[in-house]
């Protein structure tokens, strides 16, 4: 799936002719303390993470979120979840840009279970497990914490493990701006 958000925006004209891949990502926080989930599985496996994946036709990255949620954690978003940020990941290599819209929610119901996909366990807000997470993460997590709505843009490795650039902004809106 194609799409064309808020992301053309930050993008320069040759990553803007990628396509681009749509993705969701939902961390739910309880007080302190944010669930992730270990992926068993496909890509990430080994390394924590929040809950999500590909967006499905006909469903926006709302609906993808709280979907994802409930398939790999069990938990069910009772509100709709806060989106607070917009990755754009580029490997080195691969012709298809991901872009992710990220989420956090503190309205949910269900206890988390382990999935076929994801192992979840709950750790403290301010002291993440980074060295068992993805490298970009450390650089915009202290955003989610805050609040704060942001755009990240970063190139990996074909390794999946190197940052060979990034750059993050903190933005006033995620709305697409109107011409």
């Amino acid at each position: 799936m194609d799409s064309r958000s808020v992301a053309s925006h930050f993008e320069d004209a040759a990553h803007q002719t990628m396509l681009h891949r749509l993705y969701t990502l939902i961390f739910p926080v309880d007080g302190e303390r944010v669930l992730l989930g270990m992926k068993k599985r496909g890509f990430g496996q080994g390394k924590l993470n929040g809950f999500g994946g590909k967006v499905e036709c006909n469903e926006s990255v709302r609906q993808s979120a709280c979907r994802e949620l409930l398939e790999e954690s069990g938990l069910q978003c009772t509100a709709e979840p806060e989106r607070i940020g917009l990755l754009l990941f580029y490997f080195e290599n691969d012709p298809v840009a991901m872009e992710v819209h990220v989420f956090r929610t503190e309205r949910f119901a269900g206890q988390a279970v382990e999935t076929d996909e994801m192992q979840p366990q709950w750790f403290g807000a301010h002291t993440m497990p980074f060295d068992q997470m993805w490298a970009d993460d450390p650089v915009w997590w202290p955003l989610v914490l805050r609040r704060q709505l942001f755009v990240g843009r970063f190139w990996f490795k074909a390794d999946q493990l190197t940052i060979t650039r990034q750059e993050l902004y903190p933005v006033n809106s995620l709305d697409e701006p109107r011409s």
